[in-house]
């Protein structure tokens, strides 16, 4: 009658261990990778059971003809990292990366479109770039907007030679401070947060007073005045 008993618990467990193997939850993720601003609709999927990405990363330039855009999509394979962050460096470059996570299907189907302001914050910051030398001879001051409120000093290296790809400095969000990772799939960036620029007090001009007697009413000087010159009349009279 034990023996029974126990086999029975056995199978129960076993049969329950089956049970939670098998219910783990999946679901599907946009599969695609463009770098357009412009992609095509997804046709391929994975399935998931950690989580599916979906990935920005835009670096803007003076010209159209050298803007960067790399759009990813897929299954995470172990976990999944949202980050989100921006920098605008001297010589009109910009760089927003945006890296979502989510766990329901196709949850990652809809592309990203990055939030941008140009509302000044209050902050300056030296800005520059280079794309030769770590160094800039041309140094401006740039007014941040929005949410980059961190001054940033940033390198860019070859992934594979660690050969210079770019130098910079300008505003950035303050969760790129301390940042070291890769962009636009072969360039690793190192960048730190650096002072604001400092801006003297306007001085306020002082305009000299003056001290009139009678709290400074010519009526009530002249009023005072009055009887002294009474007197000088009636004098000479």
């Amino acid at each position: 009658m034990a023996w029974s008993c126990s086999l029975k618990s056995l199978l129960t467990v076993f049969v329950f261990t089956i049970f939670a193997v098998g219910s783990v939850e999946s679901y599907q993720c946009t599969i695609s990778s463009c770098a357009s601003e412009s992609c095509s609709p997804a046709t391929s999927f994975c399935t998931a059971t950690k989580g599916c990405f979906n990935q920005i990363q835009k670096f803007d330039t003076p010209s159209t003809l050298t803007d960067l855009v790399l759009k990813q999509k897929g299954c995470y394979p172990d976990t999944c990292s949202a980050l989100t962050f921006s920098a605008t460096l001297g010589d009109q470059r910009r760089f927003i990366y945006e890296n979502k996570c989510c766990t329901t299907d196709k949850c990652n189907l809809e592309d990203i479109t990055p939030s941008s302001s140009s509302e000044p914050n209050g902050v300056e910051c030296t800005a520059c770039y280079n794309e030769k030398e770590k160094s800039c001879s041309s140094v401006t001051t740039l007014k941040c907007t929005g949410n980059e409120k961190k001054c940033i000093e940033v390198t860019g290296l070859d992934a594979q030679t660690s050969s210079l790809r770019l130098y910079g400095k300008g505003c950035a969000t303050e969760n790129a401070c301390n940042l070291n990772m890769k962009v636009l799939n072969d360039v690793q960036i190192q960048a730190s947060c650096i002072p604001e620029v400092s801006i003297s007090p306007v001085p306020t001009s002082t305009v000299p007073t003056s001290t009139v007697s009678n709290n400074g009413n010519p009526a009530l000087k002249s009023i005072s005045s009055a009887p002294i010159i009474l007197l000088l009349l009636k004098a000479l009279l």
